[in-house]
């Protein structure tokens, strides 16, 4: 049953909801059931552009809990819950991929109050708490005056270039209202800054040879050696913040052969999309100086000597006006909840939403986590702040009723 919503909620207010308690109270009551299927899904390898083994799992959990899920085109698991009124849909989302996937089988770990495995925080935790947010409103029966679209979804990480957020407000962009992406376990940012950043691959390719019988033939490896060295002295400017990162090097088959082939990873970023195309620009012009060096260097002709240089994606720069009602929203549940966050810049799903003009922000699924290394480490997030994620609906504009005591939280 819907009711007239007042104009503003307070959140102790919204707690007193009937079926906002009930929501509340059944995720206190499962937090087991909760960290349960984090490990289950963390379990299911799903790196960038594999993630679809994991996606079918979400969707079998999101249809055991009562919703009708789909796989849409790109990949992505969406169910959506009607709205009772108008307004639109308040997309909330998490997304499947993980970053660094081991080539065996991944084992979740406990070690007293923390789960060890790549991947539990991200992404694990955020979909434990997008499922358990999503769980919890089928069981309460939460009718919203917006629409809520739940979206485990594909592609955050690496390359994947956002392509499952991109394709979300793609097909959904007119409806959508404003965008919660729940990323890592950290209740303690916002993330309301988008920062841009480009992927690039430089390929040197030459004829190769042997180290002795082939003296003097350029090196694939060497002329990327001169760009690098070449990149690191170019002036990155701390305000805006920016960076210009090397990450991935590959190139060479023997220790007595001259590559034929080598290639470097570059990530930049940046807040401006000005700065990034300047060091885009720097980037590309030592790759071209240093293969010129290394064809100067050699003491045999090469023609075939070169490069390619390809953008393997570009994020772009968005942020959250000042004032905006869903950072409110949220500031006031974490108040209640007793969480202080700061606001902050970083490159997630919500570059999309936020450089659309799509009020978006990025939140903690719960619990801490470690950094981006193979033994990554979470905490057992405990069930405030699943609760928390599920007060951020309050943008929904959900339904006021008679209000009844407050629950607790655990």
């Amino acid at each position: 049953m819907a009711f007239a919503a007042p104009q503003a909620f307070r959140p102790a207010d919204l707690a007193r909801i009937p079926a906002v308690s009930a929501a509340l109270e059944w995720i206190a009551s499962h937090a087991d059931w909760i960290t349960g299927r984090q490990i289950d899904l963390t379990e299911i390898p799903a790196p960038p552009f594999g993630e679809a083994r994991r996606a079918r799992a979400l969707r079998q959990l999101f249809a055991s809990a009562g919703w009708k899920p789909r796989i849409d085109r790109e990949g992505n698991v969406v169910a959506e819950s009607p709205a009772s009124g108008d307004g639109g849909l308040v997309l909330v989302s998490a997304h499947l991929d993980t970053a660094l996937v081991p080539s065996g089988p991944i084992r979740v770990r406990r070690k007293r109050s923390r789960l060890l495995a790549p991947g539990i925080t991200d992404n694990g935790a955020g979909l434990a708490a997008l499922l358990a947010l999503a769980t919890a409103f089928r069981a309460a029966t939460l009718k919203t005056r917006r629409g809520v679209l739940f979206a485990g979804n594909v592609g955050e990480e690496g390359e994947g270039n956002l392509r499952g957020m991109r394709a979300l407000v793609a097909d959904y962009g007119r409806r959508l209202a404003s965008a919660i992406v729940i990323d890592g376990a950290a209740i303690g940012r916002i993330v309301t800054t988008a920062v841009a950043s480009r992927r690039i691959e430089a390929v040197v390719t030459g004829p190769g040879g042997h180290s002795w019988a082939d003296a003097g033939a350029p090196n694939a490896i060497h002329a990327l050696g001169r760009a690098m060295a070449r990149m690191v002295t170019v002036p990155v400017p701390a305000d805006p913040p920016s960076a210009l990162n090397i990450n991935v090097i590959e190139g060479g088959t023997a220790v007595n052969a001259i590559p034929s082939r080598a290639s470097i990873k570059i990530d930049l970023r940046s807040e401006s999309e000005d700065v990034l195309d300047h060091l885009e620009a720097e980037v590309r012009r030592a790759i071209e100086l240093g293969v010129l060096a290394e064809r100067e260097w050699a003491r045999r002709s090469a023609p075939a000597f070169g490069f390619e240089y390809r953008l393997l994606g570009a994020r772009p720069a968005g942020s959250l006006p000042a004032g905006s009602p869903l950072l409110d929203a949220i500031r006031e549940v974490d108040s209640y909840l007793g969480i202080r966050a700061e606001c902050l810049a970083a490159s997630t799903d919500a570059n999309i939403p936020l450089a659309a003009g799509i009020p978006a922000v990025t939140v903690g699924g719960g619990g801490a986590g470690g950094g981006l290394t193979p033994s990554r480490s979470g905490t057992i997030p405990p069930a405030a702040r699943w609760a928390s994620s599920a007060f951020s609906s309050r943008f929904c504009s959900l339904p006021a009723s008679r209000l009844d005591s407050a629950p607790r939280f655990g």
